[in-house]
């Protein structure tokens, strides 16, 4: 190996250290340059990924916070990780590509919204697969729309994100209002 490539190789290694025994320089090396590769990992995921509450963004949101923190401490090789990192930011956004040209395939990864009360009638099935009750329909009734419980809404619904959405009117009374 030429002397000035293996000069190189142990400024690396000073800089960056291997395996677990780092000391505070290389550790920060490494936190510095992850946080720079995050960053372009996120970018590459899109803001999708974190602006959105639904599980299929959450899976690479914690999967990266949890793989990526590995190598600043030595618990795993550097270059791996970061590899395996980019795998899950691709995927998300393959998958998150065939979700918008797919319906199915939008409904298998983000499954679907449950309208869980309508007109004064809760639907107590819906309500139990959702795993909500009837005080956190009339809180979101009281967040949303303003008004003491739902008995004042139109209809709520369970988003596939997991919020719940609140409707305050039904389309033909608007529609009516309007020609009025």
């Amino acid at each position: 190996m030429a002397p000035d490539l293996l000069r190189v190789f142990r400024m690396f290694d000073t800089l960056f250290g291997h395996g677990k025994d780092l000391d505070v320089l290389q550790v920060c090396m490494r936190a510095g340059v992850l946080f720079v590769i995050a960053l372009v990992l996120i970018r590459i995921a899109g803001m999708r990924a974190f602006g959105r509450k639904s599980s299929f963004d959450s899976v690479v949101t914690i999967m990266l916070g949890a793989v990526l923190s590995r190598p600043v401490i030595g618990a795993s090789p550097f270059w791996p990780t970061i590899a395996g990192c980019a795998v899950f930011v691709v995927l998300h956004r393959l998958v998150g590509v065939a979700t918008a040209r797919s319906r199915w395939v939008e409904r298998v990864v983000k499954g679907s919204c449950r309208l869980v009360y309508r007109s004064g009638r809760d639907d107590h099935d819906q309500m139990m697969r959702c795993g909500i009750s009837a005080a956190d329909l009339d809180e979101v009734a009281r967040r949303h729309a303003l008004v003491p419980d739902r008995s004042g809404v139109y209809e709520i619904v369970m988003e596939s994100s997991g919020e719940l959405s609140v409707v305050t009117h039904h389309a033909d009374d608007t529609r009516r209002a309007k020609l009025a």
